[in-house]
């Protein structure tokens, strides 16, 4: 199963108006320790045509982490976090302890299955 794959499929399930760190993301992905990947991921997504909500992947301090590579969609990850209902402090932070996503492991399972290929029937 390939790796940005298993993130977009942890980041597909967090519900609009919630939100997940990228170390969250990571964990839940069975990539502890590596929150610069799922960075990396979401960087490659397409805004125009993905089914994957990367705008509501922040980091640990409940911010939206800024770069200059990202042209501009720092302002519009948070304009689209606030239209999902999500509130920033004066300091451009969203209080995790209210926005952040708590998942069933279920729910995690479930989503990393679907990815899994069917085996092959004839196969013994």
């Amino acid at each position: 199963m390939h790796t940005y794959e298993r993130i977009y499929a942890i980041v597909r399930q967090i519900p609009a108006g919630q939100v997940a760190t990228y170390g969250q993301v990571a964990e839940l992905a069975g990539l502890i320790g590596k929150p610069r990947l799922v960075g990396y991921a979401l960087y490659r997504v397409d805004m125009k045509t993905s089914d994957v909500p990367w705008q509501r992947v922040i980091n640990a301090k409940g911010e939206v982490s800024q770069s200059p590579l990202r042209n501009g969609t720092d302002y519009l990850q948070r304009a689209i976090l606030e239209d999902e209902g999500i509130e920033f402090d004066e300091k451009g932070r969203i209080d995790l302890n209210r926005y952040r996503w708590q998942p069933a492991a279920a729910v995690i399972q479930a989503a990393l299955d679907r990815l899994v290929p069917p085996e092959d029937a004839d196969t013994p």
